[in-house]
């Protein structure tokens, strides 16, 4: 069993002093290499971030997949919390912010979680007085081109992961990596610091 650690520092949330734990576990991920995963939490407030930590070093770095059929959808994705993670075709993207954590899922997971996200939006424009029916459309477009993603005669989109970091990944054959060009690495955001080295 992994033990909580008592972390002497404030919680970066609500401030309070020694509810402050971090959990650490170094594992295996295959084609990915040895890492450790670092969760710290707050057990006052529920605040928690989580992040990837590669054994060897890693270079900025951005890998695409085009998704075309089911096999891709259950393709492992490594996402640390430094990663934008984009689909281009339907100029979708989530930066990194203060709270973002990493995760480990496949590409499928990935997608859900930007149906998610089209779906709070769709919500609060239901919900809005004014009329947005250029908008729901177009956000029923996007569900619907990633919802029918993987079966006979859907278009194909293309999963982008940028890390200035370089601790994210795509695992699967057809996955391109790539380096980060002198403008991305200027623009992109780089998400949290880790709560453990704050001040």
């Amino acid at each position: 069993m992994i033990e909580e650690q008592k972390v002497d520092i404030p919680c970066p949330v609500c401030s309070k002093f020694g509810d402050v734990y971090m959990i650490a576990h170094v594992s295996e991920i295959p084609y990915f290499g040895e890492h450790t995963q670092v969760t710290v939490m707050c057990h006052s407030c529920g605040w928690r971030q989580t992040d990837f930590i590669p054994a060897e070093g890693k270079k900025a770095g951005g890998w695409s997949l085009v998704i075309e059929n089911e096999d891709n959808l259950k393709s492992r994705v490594v996402r640390s919390s430094s990663c934008t993670v984009k689909i281009e075709e339907l100029d979708l993207q989530v930066f990194p912010g203060s709270s973002s954590t990493g995760y480990v899922s496949n590409v499928e997971g990935v997608l859900n979680r930007f149906l998610k996200i089209i779906d709070m939006v769709f919500d609060d424009l239901k919900n809005d007085t004014e009329v947005h029916d250029e908008e729901i459309a177009r956000l029923e477009s996007m569900k619907t081109r990633i919802i029918n993603l993987g079966k006979k005669e859907s278009n194909s989109l293309t999963l982008t992961l940028l890390d200035p970091h370089g601790h994210s990944m795509i695992i699967d054959k057809s996955a391109i990596e790539r380096d980060l060009t002198e403008q991305e690495l200027s623009e992109l955001p780089v998400g949290p610091e880790p709560a453990v080295f704050q001040k």
